[in-house]
This record gives C-alpha cells, sequence and structure tokens, in this order.
C-alpha cells in the first residue's frame, strides 16, 4: 500500500475515533479516569499506571483516593497501604502521591517539564526534568517504583520507548475528543508518539516503520514517518494506530 492510500486510511480512521463515544466501558482506556478530574498530576498518574490488562488498568485507578495528593506523608501512607498493582507495591504507590505533592507545593508538572523542553525543544529533555525532580524531592527505590516513574536517559538505541510518559505529553499536550489539552506552550510537532507493542507491530504492517528494535529510537522514527503526513501535529495518528493494533483491523 501507498502512502498516500494509508495516509488516506489513517485519516479515516482518526475521524471516526475522534469522538466521546469512542472512549467508553466497552473500549476502556485510562484516560477515562484522567477524563473525570482533568488534572495534570491525576493523569500522570493515571499514565504511569497504564500497562498491563486496560481492565485492571482503570479498576486499580478508580480504587485511588486522589484526595490524598493533599494530605501528610503519613495519612498517604496509610490511604494507600492496601493499594498495589503489578510490580508496584503499597509503598511505590504511596512513593509516588508523596513526590507529586511535594513537586506540587514547590511548583507545578508544567513547569517542571518545560525547564527542561525549552531549552531545545526536547520533549526527552522535559521529561527527564521531571523524573529528576520526583528523585530529588522524594528519593526512593525500589524495583516497582523505578519502574513506575523511569530513569532519566538521554540515550535512544536500546532504550526503553518511555511509552507511558509520551502519552501523558499527547493527552496533556494535544486536545480533541481524546485528549485533553491542559497544557500551552509546548509544540504538538515536538510529541514523541507513545510506541506500545500494538503501535509497534501494526506500524511494521503497514511499512510505516522499518526499525525492528522496540525502543525510543523506534518510536523517534515511526513520529518522523507521521510528520510526512501532518508535520504540525504528528500523534493525532497514534490513538487510530493503537486501535487499529488493538482491535486487529490491520492483518
Amino acid at each position: 500500500m501507498s502512502d498516500i492510500n494509508i495516509k488516506q486510511l489513517l485519516d479515516l480512521e482518526v475521524a471516526k475515533r475522534n469522538c466521546e463515544g469512542e472512549i467508553c466501558e466497552e473500549r476502556l482506556d485510562p484516560i477515562m479516569v484522567a477524563h473525570k478530574y482533568k488534572d495534570p498530576t491525576i493523569s500522570l498518574i493515571c499514565a504511569l499506571f497504564a500497562y498491563g490488562n486496560v481492565k485492571q488498568i482503570v479498576k486499580f485507578l478508580n480504587s485511588l483516593d486522589f484526595s490524598l495528593l493533599q494530605k501528610s506523608d503519613d495519612e498517604i501512607r496509610e490511604g494507600l497501604k492496601k493499594h498495589y498493582y503489578r510490580f508496584q507495591k503499597s509503598e511505590d504507590v504511596a512513593a509516588l502521591f508523596i513526590a507529586l505533592k511535594r513537586l506540587n507545593e514547590k511548583s507545578t508538572l508544567e513547569e517542571v517539564f518545560k525547564s527542561g523542553y525549552l531549552k531545545n525543544r526536547s520533549t526527552i529533555e522535559g521529561i527527564n526534568s521531571v523524573i529528576k525532580a520526583l528523585q530529588e524531592l522524594y528519593p526512593f527505590q525500589s524495583m516497582g517504583y523505578n519502574f513506575l516513574i523511569s530513569q532519566v536517559t538521554l540515550k535512544t538505541k536500546g532504550a526503553g520507548a518511555l511509552k507511558r510518559w509520551m502519552m501523558y505529553l499527547r493527552w496533556m499536550v494535544r486536545e480533541d475528543s481524546i485528549d485533553m489539552g491542559l497544557w500551552s506552550g509546548v509544540d504538538k510537532a515536538d510529541l514523541i508518539i507513545p510506541l506500545d507493542t500494538h503501535t509497534f507491530n501494526v506500524s511494521k504492517k503497514m511499512g510505516l516503520l522499518e526499525r525492528k528494535s522496540y525502543d525510543l529510537q523506534a518510536a523517534i522514527e515511526l513520529t518522523a514517518k507521521l510528520k510526512e503526513f501532518d508535520k504540525n501535529d504528528p500523534l493525532k495518528y497514534d490513538f487510530a494506530l493503537y486501535r487499529i493494533g488493538q482491535e486487529k483491523l490491520w492483518i
């Protein structure tokens, strides 16, 4: 299939998916929980826990009391002592809440992200700034917590795709029937696609991606390809690609 035909197919999928009914109980997505609050901090929690079975993700997120983000460290630990999810024990969940609470007492996620992003218009540097701030404000180490917030990285080849962070940025920066557009001053053209296995596999099958390694470099290369279809907003195709893969529409 030619690039022109692929673009036409994707544009149709984007138009079809960009509606309020696309995210519902029958077609769950973690952004459902984020939409309830339209808050950058709660949205980040939703994004960072967005791995694994989507029903389990949404069930876990709905079990959380986000008012704990305004409480003391001890109240947070007590309130979350029975909450755990896959690789994260209750102390890992509490560590994220405490770190985010401390960040919000000093600044905002948007400001901390921009302090890194604006130097070179690099979303990777912006994400690194937030990860560093969380690590410094609440120094905590565990396998589950390190997986949850990811590690500062400057390399792209062989590095994790930062999928959950990239998805969070899509939610914050883009605005349509799916994404919330809660931030300003970050260019949609600078976003990198949140590459998950569905998107990775379907993009290879469609000829949009040649790279065989699932890493951050693959996400960058796929984004560059999508910029050929829309240089100002390449991530408008992300949700459509994800659904095509998830629903096995391209076999």
